[in-house]
């Protein structure tokens, strides 16, 4: 029954986690003709959607809006009872010693467990390590009476968004699936067929998960080889850019991955190391993936210290210096601040004794976060604010900041992300 209603487009789909994967799927959901009801325990977000009102920068209000008549967000979680498609995007953190935290997959899965009836469909897109479907969320289901694979389907298709990209969106790129039998995965196959272009059917729901981290941890160990490169070259007087720039000229057998001051978003920072946890359960040590950790995290002190040789160069001491910090979401031309090192950066100046400051045009005010209350605002960019700094910290590279601009009214440029470029690089343009 439930293959026939995604066939026909009758199937309601549940999105859990209304965030910057749970909501690009709902509109891709709605495109294809399904309803859809999004739930989130945030209410303001909530609201907001129901005003046809976006509040993520590169999903347009008009994306809401055009489809209100079919997309119903609730913060009332006992209408999973009417779905037959449950698909959850909730987040999966690390707590303060960098061990998974699941209270979120966890919690979600007990309120579904208290929803659950015969014949629906429950997914998990959030990056996880191997056995959390299968194993944990099956258990917490089960404890219900009702068995996964006979009375309810239970599958894994992990997310793979990219915020704002522009060569690839949600529908357009490929989806693994699979599922916790033959049938649950032919399930699963049938409902993303129905919003992607392609779907990639896996054997198991650990290879799943496990594909989802190699993903993850291929780029976090490569960016790491880049950032200690960055470091190495420094000392060498070699410019790691024009490196990587001539290296990429070869056709075939490199890729090319850029330092920064580190690593951001939800999923290289955190997924490694879901891994690394896991594996000890094995007792087998993830020497790479710990080591690529230890690199990227050390980043932000990285370019500190430049900062602080920098200023004591110019006779000045970073205790009492005045720093503007550039972007504080993640990367460029978004507005995600998830586990941005902008955020260590100022967490590190200001331990420094510095005054710091920031301006992202994305971001207008930055709001309590996990592991941050900071209560700080924009502050504008012009000819009296810029000068007024004793560095000005490249630390996000956003395409609407005029770089020659700054150039010529900072007293001094730290650049993180290379993008004073060479034609300015001189003593007042610190890489780091």
């Amino acid at each position: 029954m439930l293959l026939e209603k995604i066939q026909k487009k009758q199937a309601l789909v549940g999105i859990i986690g209304l965030g910057y994967v749970g909501l690009p799927l709902v509109i891709e959901f709605c495109k294809a003709g399904f309803l859809v009801t999004g739930f989130d325990i945030d209410n303001k977000k909530v609201e907001l959607l129901k005003q046809g009102k976006s509040y993520i920068k590169h999903i347009g209000s008009s994306h809401i809006t055009t489809h209100l008549s079919q997309f119903t967000p609730t913060t009332d979680f006992s209408r999973l009872s009417a779905m037959d498609c449950i698909i959850i995007c909730v987040p999966t953190p690390l707590n303060k010693n960098r061990e998974p935290d699941m209270a979120y997959v966890f919690d979600t899965t007990k309120t579904i467990a208290r929803y659950i009836k015969k014949g629906q469909l429950v997914v998990l897109e959030s990056t996880t390590y191997p056995g959390t479907t299968d194993e944990d969320m099956r258990a917490i289901l089960e404890e219900t009476g009702l068995k996964a694979g006979k009375d309810f389907h239970l599958a894994f298709s992990p997310e793979r968004e990219d915020p704002n990209r522009k060569d690839f969106s949600t529908s357009t790129i490929p989806k693994i699936v699979s599922g916790y039998t033959v049938e649950c995965l032919a399930v699963t196959k049938l409902l993303y067929d129905s919003v992607v272009v392609r779907t990639v059917p896996v054997s198991s729901i650990k290879i799943a998960e496990a594909t989802k981290l190699l993903e993850n941890i291929y780029r976090s160990v490569n960016i790491a080889m880049v950032n200690e490169l960055k470091m190495l070259f420094d000392r060498m007087g070699i410019d790691v850019w024009e490196v990587i720039e001539a290296a990429k000229t070869k056709p075939f057998g490199f890729q090319a991955f850029y330092p920064g001051p580190g690593l951001g978003g939800h999923c290289i920072p955190i997924d490694p190391f879901y891994l690394t946890w896991k594996a000890r359960e094995y007792g087998f040590t993830t020497r790479f993936i710990e080591l690529a950790g230890e690199i990227n995290t050390q980043m932000p002190y990285y370019a500190v210290q430049k900062t602080a040789d920098a200023l004591n160069e110019r006779g000045v001491t970073i205790k009492g210096s005045k720093i503007l910090i550039l972007g504080i979401a993640y990367k460029k031309d978004i507005d995600d601040m998830r586990e941005s090192p902008s955020l260590k950066l100022l967490e590190l100046y200001s331990k420094k004794g510095a005054v710091v400051d920031y301006n992202d045009p994305y971001i207008p005010e930055i709001p309590k976060l996990r592991h941050y209350n900071l209560e700080m605002k924009s502050v504008p960019l012009n000819k009296d604010t810029v000068p007024s700094y004793d560095a000005v910290v490249i630390a996000t590279d956003h395409s609407d900041y005029d770089y020659k601009w700054l150039y010529a009214h900072a007293r001094l440029i730290i650049d993180t992300r290379n993008a004073i470029g060479a034609s300015l690089n001189d003593d007042k343009v610190v890489k780091a």
